[in-house]
């Protein structure tokens, strides 16, 4: 009995390792695209959940305007979510949805109080609906806002 489990645990291994390569291969010949916008942080509003103050669990919601990389021009709009996790860390988990002409893109991962982080890309829609890839946030200089550096395979 513990031979056949064996056996059939290897033959799922190789299924998904060949599933995985497979997958892989797919980006050849797909459109390697860098988007860069400003997000200015107007609307961020923390709801505390828990204990007074800064804790694990309280919310951040936000829905802020989308500017060209030269932080001029308006250009979409993002809307999202994130819970605190480690506040000794100031850390976040975010999940949010970037609004631009012509689609969407979605994105999921860390945020941080005093440094920058990268997350991924989950999903898009309409020109973005196959987009993977990463989104670089970086806090602006002035700490009036964020660059957001989409590194897409679309």
């Amino acid at each position: 009995m513990r031979k056949t489990i064996s056996i059939a645990a290897s033959a799922v291994a190789v299924v998904l390792v060949a599933g995985y390569v497979a997958q892989a291969g797919t980006d050849h010949g797909r459109a390697a695209t860098l988007i860069h916008v400003v997000e200015r942080a107007t609307t961020d509003l923390v709801i505390d959940t828990g204990p007074t103050g800064d804790s694990s669990g309280d919310l951040l919601t936000f829905a802020n305007d989308l500017y060209d990389e030269t932080n001029t021009d308006k250009i979409g709009r993002d809307q999202g979510s994130c819970i605190r996790i480690n506040t000794t860390e100031g850390s976040w988990e975010c999940t949010w949805i970037n609004f631009l002409k012509g689609g969407a893109i979605t994105v999921e991962g860390p945020f941080y109080d005093t440094h920058d982080s990268v997350m991924a890309i989950t999903g898009g829609r309409g020109k973005y609906k196959d987009a993977r890839g990463s989104m670089e946030l970086k806090v602006l200089s002035d700490g009036s806002g964020y660059d957001f550096i989409f590194h897409l395979v679309i």
